[in-house]
């Protein structure tokens, strides 16, 4: 399908412009012709955002909720659409865009009740006659980096609480899911948000460089959030640090699963299996390393090794686990990764070649950190299974990483688990629950490489608005000179 972009609440059209083509990762054919977008096209998106800000930033929070809660519904109402779409861009299954369709609706309710949770305070103040307040107030154009990952959830995380504080912005759509990323700026528009106040920037992969510089660096652009990988996300900090723009980063990560020598086997095999194959272990979450209490390792590999084995890859339009990854050089890296593990020592346990770009649940056993595979990041379905030594080694393993994004426990003796958690180093950890988890509300971000700053609910609210110190004072107050 051909599509445009939105700025300003019209269009640029492809017929006037250069372009350029997304093709199915499984099939190979056209799934989506786009505009290949230019600094041009960032400047008038930013100029259109700056100025709907004036009036956007004065609109009511129950006017802002209501338009908020109707794109929410509209999203739904169009969910097959959405499911479509980016099952041909992105080689996902259904139930996974489904998700994403529910969660991305999730996020604009959440967003939509926080507009008149953006609160002050009054602080006393030594002055005399002075009533001193800590105000939140928008900042202004705000720009949106989302990835194709989860390509509904983390395009609408990135304009939806920016919007509901009173912001306007200007969503970059990934190269891998134009589309899918246009559907959401157009779902807004729909529900009634004003010309101007999203716009929604598409670009080939070549231009990247240009458009998010020109993104960063330009003037009336308040500050930035982006979602990807840690390498651009540094590219991005630095060019925003030049500007003295700030950042807010959800980047990269290595999640360990920790199995205690206490820990239900069968409830740490399944969260294990969900938190490494849920959409083909391409997501910042996802579990990349378990790490095993040797007391227990050989029970749950056994099972882990048989649950990875039944899960049915293929297809993602058939009813599959597994579908595509996004492009043929995951497999390529995670064959490299594997071939280098295998080759000192580590034991392939289940899985197999790929077939295209669909490639089966792989799980590599006796990984250590003389292994490539320990360390870098697959974004793939492969999962190594570390053996510890005791719970010390365990914890000392999994801080033994770069990244710090999401994490998991389990053992049965909560107290240690909870132990175990405060001490591992990720913004997120659960106990007795997968590395794979996300809800409206709660603060969602990383530690280390996986970046900075917090999503969602009180936390999104401090990262998109500017906190300012307001005071009313006596006029005819003492000055001593």
């Amino acid at each position: 399908m051909d599509i445009g972009l939105l700025i300003g609440g019209g269009s640029a059209r492809p017929e006037d412009r250069e372009t350029f083509e997304r093709n199915d990762p499984v099939t190979g054919d056209v799934a989506t012709r786009a505009v290949a977008g230019r600094k041009a096209d960032v400047d008038a998106a930013v100029a259109a955002a700056a100025r709907a800000f004036e009036s956007w930033s004065e609109t009511g929070p129950n006017a802002r909720r209501a338009i908020l809660n109707k794109a929410a519904d509209l999203m739904e109402a169009r969910a097959e659409e959405f499911i479509k779409v980016a099952m041909a861009e992105t080689g996902a299954t259904a139930p996974w865009i489904g998700f994403n369709v529910k969660l991305g609706a999730g996020i604009l309710r959440e967003a939509a009740a926080m507009t008149t949770q953006i609160k002050g305070e009054v602080i006393p103040s030594d002055k005399p006659g002075s009533l001193a307040m800590a105000l939140r107030q928008p900042v202004g154009v705000i720009v949106g980096m989302a990835p194709w990952n989860a390509p509904v959830i983390l395009g609408v995380r990135a304009v939806a609480m920016p919007i509901a504080a009173g912001n306007t912005v200007v969503l970059k759509a990934s190269e891998m899911c134009p589309h899918t990323h246009l559907m959401i700026g157009e779902v807004l528009r729909e529900a009634g948000v004003p010309d101007g106040v999203i716009n929604v920037v598409t670009h080939a992969a070549k231009d990247a460089p240009e458009v998010v510089a020109a993104l960063v660096e330009h003037p009336q652009v308040k500050r930035i959030n982006f979602t990807g990988s840690t390498k651009v996300g540094k590219i991005i900090a630095k060019l925003a640090a030049e500007h003295l723009k700030p950042v807010l980063l959800e980047l990269g990560g290595k999640a360990p699963l920790l199995v205690l020598d206490d820990a239900d086997i069968e409830a740490a095999v399944n969260a294990a299996a969900f938190g490494a194959f849920m959409n083909q272990g391409q997501i910042c979450m996802s579990t990349e390393r378990i790490i095993v209490d040797e007391k227990v390792a050989d029970a749950f590999v056994a099972a882990f090794a048989a649950k990875a084995k039944a899960l049915p890859h293929g297809n993602p339009r058939d009813h599959v686990v597994l579908g595509s990854v996004i492009s043929r050089s995951t497999v390529d890296r995670v064959n490299e990764l594997v071939e280098d593990a295998v080759k000192k020592g580590a034991v392939v346990v289940a899985g197999g070649p790929a077939e295209g770009t669909i490639m089966p649940a792989t799980v590599v056993d006796k990984v250590t950190p003389e292994m490539n595979l320990f360390y870098d990041e697959s974004f793939g379905p492969v999962v190594c299974v570390v053996r510890a030594r005791d719970t010390e080694h365990a914890i000392a393993l999994a801080n033994d990483t770069q990244y710090g994004l999401s994490s998991a426990v389990f053992g049965q003796d909560v107290r240690r688990a909870m132990a175990v958690a405060r001490r591992i180093e990720a913004g997120i950890c659960h106990i007795n629950g997968p590395t794979v988890g996300d809800e409206a509300q709660m603060p969602f971000g990383g530690v280390k490489a996986s970046g900075y700053g917090r999503f969602g609910g009180n936390a999104g609210i401090a990262e998109f608005t500017e906190l300012r110190w307001v005071t009313i004072e006596d006029p005819k107050q003492h000055y001593p000179f």
